[in-house]
């Protein structure tokens, strides 16, 4: 096991390596420059001292050695664009904002979604099956933006219930959790159905059934534990989508977290915002690949980690 996680770090390493790396020449590529709007009416001496505070004016292949040894002391460096404002300390402040809302969304998303997901399996081509898949289709092909648009005149205009937008109160939290558990409940609902129809056809749950245990037993020890696995396999996603997958609906809210100032920095050529919000996006989903992988030889007891790979 020990040794399994630490290959699966090495990989990380170079799996984070790769990403920083093109992306900060794919960034660099791009036409223009963050500086270039601001420095155009200045004198060329000082032009010349702004482009040299953050290594601009120095060969490309120099500013990544530059960059990368920053990334070694964990430095993330400044915004271009907004003198003085630290990148690290950006993502410390703006982070936990869209942490709070996504969480909150995403529980409710998944414990919804596998509630209805376990009530259309047993009710398969019956009412309640039909019902669920319907929310679930809802819930795929809504766009965000629309759905977002639908609540806020519902509820915030013609109800007057919630705020339409801001931040700072509990009520301003429920519009966008709302908004933002939809997605969950449709995606779990839709794979834990798929996942406990294929369970229920295995022969361990026909022997179980011919042993006599009761409905609710087969399906609490052996049908629930072994259609967990997609749930488990998706959440890796879904943690990270808390982080990446709400910036329409934070830019709709007015909610300052990190997809509020990734979208920001990518129109202004923020590079440095960009690079440190994708370190971040990166970081975070391949710790949770690996928790995902740990999960699994605790969800389903037939998995073991070998030296070389997860068997089954």
């Amino acid at each position: 096991m020990k040794k399994y996680i630490f290959k699966r770090i090495a990989y990380m390493i170079l799996t984070l390596f790769v990403i920083i790396t093109l992306t900060f020449f794919l960034m660099r590529s791009m036409p223009g420059d963050p500086l270039a709007n601001m420095a155009q009416m200045l004198p060329e001496q000082t032009k010349a001292n702004f482009y040299a505070k953050y290594g601009l004016d120095k060969p490309l292949i120099e500013q990544y050695f530059m960059y990368m040894k920053g990334l070694l002391k964990l430095d993330l460096g400044e915004s271009l664009v907004y003198a003085g404002r630290s990148i690290s300390q950006t993502i410390a402040t703006t982070s936990p904002v869209s942490g709070i809302v996504g969480g909150i969304a995403l529980v409710i998303g998944v414990t919804i979604g596998v509630v209805l997901g376990i009530v259309a399996a047993l009710n398969k081509n019956r009412w309640p099956d039909y019902i669920v898949m319907f929310i679930a289709i809802l819930g795929v092909t809504i766009p965000v933006f629309v759905l977002a648009s639908l609540v806020q005149f519902v509820f915030a205009v013609k109800l007057d219930w919630f705020p339409a937008s801001g931040w700072g109160k509990a009520k301003n939290l429920v519009l966008p959790v709302l908004v933002l558990c939809f997605g969950p409940i449709a995606s779990y609902a839709r794979y834990l159905k798929s996942s406990m129809l294929d369970t229920l056809e295995q022969d361990y749950v026909l022997t179980a059934r011919a042993k006599g245990l009761s409905e609710a037993k087969v399906i609490k020890r052996h049908v629930l534990r072994n259609s967990m696995l997609p749930a488990v396999t998706m959440l890796a996603g879904s943690v990270v989508g808390i982080f990446t997958g709400a910036f329409i609906t934070e830019k709709m809210f007015s909610i300052p977290g990190i997809g509020f100032y990734y979208i920001n920095s990518i129109n202004i050529n923020d590079y440095t915002m960009i690079l440190g919000t994708t370190i971040f996006y990166a970081v975070l989903f391949v710790v949770m690949q690996l928790i995902v992988d740990i999960v699994y030889v605790l969800v389903d007891p037939r998995i073991r980690i070998s030296s070389d790979s997860v068997k089954e």
